[in-house]
This record gives structure tokens, C-alpha cells and sequence, in this order.
């Protein structure tokens, strides 16, 4: 009754969830520093490969290894904007945020259906009173003889 397994586990699961969250930030950033490991010494390789030992100059232009620089330099600030920008205003909260917006917006929904799913029941039920009604009111006034049943309507049964 008074256990703190209950308290405990909701905060081991909580306490998870912000460990498995530091841990994916921490991948984040650790990859991103891989990414600019491997963009300085790529750099430094491109460097001397063209401006030492004039390699690529055949194939492409003197030079060449500004371009690939800067194109390499373009996709580093697109990972770092992706780590620190992104992830920061788009990170666990904002998922918070959003998910609760959105369930936020299908119970108004569900609501407005279920309200509407009334309506119809409502007036398919005040419909089928009123069938129920006119049937008893037919049976019960008149008891009308065949033969007129038959010069009004001769494909009627007689009752």
C-alpha cells in the first residue's frame, strides 16, 4: 500500500529517459567532432596534395582543393547547425510539446465525433418512434373492410 516500488519506478523510468537522452546528445556530439577530425586532416591532405605534390592538376583544375574544402566545409556547418541548432529548439521538450498538442487535438476530435455519432443515433431513434407510431395508429383506427382495401390499393394482402 505505502511501497516506494511505485515512486522508485517512475523514477528509474524517468531517470532512464534523461539517460538515454544525454547519451543520444553525447553520440551527437561526438560524431560531430569526428566530422571535424576528419575535415581538418582531410583538408591538410588536400593541401598537400595539391600545393606539394601537384596532384590532381591533370584531371582538374589548380586549385581544386579549395572547392573541395569549402565544400566540405558547407556539409560541417550543416552538421553543426543540425547538434547545436536544430536539436537544441527542436530537441526532447519540443517532442514533449508537439506530442501533447497533437493528442491535445484528437480528443477534440474524438469528442466532436462521438457528438456527432449522438446526433445520428438520436434522430435515427426519434425516426424509428415515429415509423412505430404511425404503425400503431394505422392498425389501431381503422379496422377497414377488404372490399374498400381493395378499390384503393387491390394489390394489398387483407389483414
Amino acid at each position: 500500500m505505502f511501497s516506494k516500488k511505485k515512486n522508485t519506478e517512475k523514477l528509474d523510468s524517468e531517470s532512464r529517459e534523461q539517460y538515454e537522452y544525454a547519451r543520444k546528445r553525447i553520440a551527437q556530439k561526438k560524431g560531430l567532432m569526428r566530422h571535424f577530425v576528419f575535415f581538418l586532416a582531410g583538408s591538410i591532405l588536400f593541401i598537400v596534395l595539391d600545393a606539394i605534390l601537384k596532384m590532381g592538376h591533370e584531371v582538374l583544375m589548380p586549385g581544386w582543393f579549395v572547392w573541395a574544402i569549402i565544400i566540405w566545409a558547407f556539409f560541417l556547418i550543416i552538421h553543426i547547425f543540425n547538434v547545436f541548432i536544430t536539436n537544441k529548439f527542436m530537441g526532447k521538450e519540443w517532442e514533449d510539446r508537439q506530442l501533447e498538442k497533437l493528442k491535445a487535438q484528437q480528443e477534440v476530435r474524438v469528442a466532436e465525433l462521438k457528438k456527432q455519432a449522438m446526433q445520428e443515433v438520436t434522430v435515427r431513434e426519434n425516426k424509428i418512434a415515429k415509423e412505430q407510431e404511425a404503425l400503431k395508429d394505422m392498425t389501431r383506427d381503422a379496422v377497414i373492410p377488404i372490399s374498400e382495401v381493395k378499390k384503393n390499393n387491390p394489390n394489398q394482402l387483407p389483414e
